[in-house]
């Protein structure tokens, strides 16, 4: 049988991840701060999620809004982080850092994922600030990432549609490429046909919602879509 594919939600509040578990979301990516696109939460917060949402919860690992370029006092702050995470009982954590020259580190990745063990790593958007996004593919692979989050190097997911496709493809079966970026229910039935991935990623937030909050409706209709 193939894997079944599955819908993250990225929620940046504890109601979203409720939202995220009754419409039947596969995963929740925890962060806060969504006007810097995620940054690290409070362990507060990560400890009442472990507690009380079923569905596995990645944490977000970024310590700053900005760029993912981080000197040794932040990656210092992320060991701790990381730490913590893996102590709490976390099952993974979501985190990304690049070089100078944009591609990704490497080596500080590797470094991050060896903290991490046993909790799996999703290298996020971060990959899409990268100038080639195959050769992004194999460095990430090197590091020992479990997954990738991307929209293909575009905007939005859709946009690189394409990208993703043959994203996909290199991949294999040695890592999850995962899109999200723009995800809704009006394209992910596009995305599933296109790309070929079975994992999406996606807020679930409706009509610029100000409290960022996901859409139970909005979810739920992802995760019909995705199965049917």
């Amino acid at each position: 049988m193939p894997p079944l594919k599955l819908l993250e939600v990225c929620a940046f509040n504890i109601q979203s991840c409720f939202v995220a578990e009754k419409a039947g979301a596969g995963r929740i990516e925890l962060c806060v701060d969504p006007l810097q696109g995620g940054t690290t939460p409070s362990y507060g917060l990560i400890q009442y999620v472990l507690e009380k949402i079923s569905i596995p919860a990645y944490p977000m690992i970024r310590p700053r809004g900005g760029n993912f370029l981080y000197d040794a006092d932040e990656l210092a702050i992320m060991k701790k982080d990381i730490l913590t995470c893996r102590a709490m009982g976390c099952p993974g954590i979501a985190t990304g850092i690049q070089l100078p020259n944009g591609r990704i580190d490497i080596e500080n990745l590797k470094q991050i994922v060896a903290w991490a063990h046993p909790m799996t790593v999703t290298c996020h958007k971060a990959f899409d600030s990268t100038p080639d996004a195959f050769e992004a593919l194999e460095d990430v692979i090197a590091a020992g990432c479990s997954r990738i989050l991307t929209s293909g190097l575009h905007k939005t997911a859709i946009e690189g549609a394409e990208v993703l496709k043959k994203l996909v493809a290199q991949a294999g079966d040695r890592i999850i490429i995962m899109p999200g970026g723009g995800v809704r229910s009006s394209n992910i039935s596009q995305l599933v046909n296109e790309t070929g991935a079975q994992e999406y990623h996606s807020s679930g937030l409706v009509a610029r919602a100000t409290d960022f909050v996901a859409n139970e409706g909005e979810v739920k209709l992802m995760v019909d879509a995705i199965k049917n």
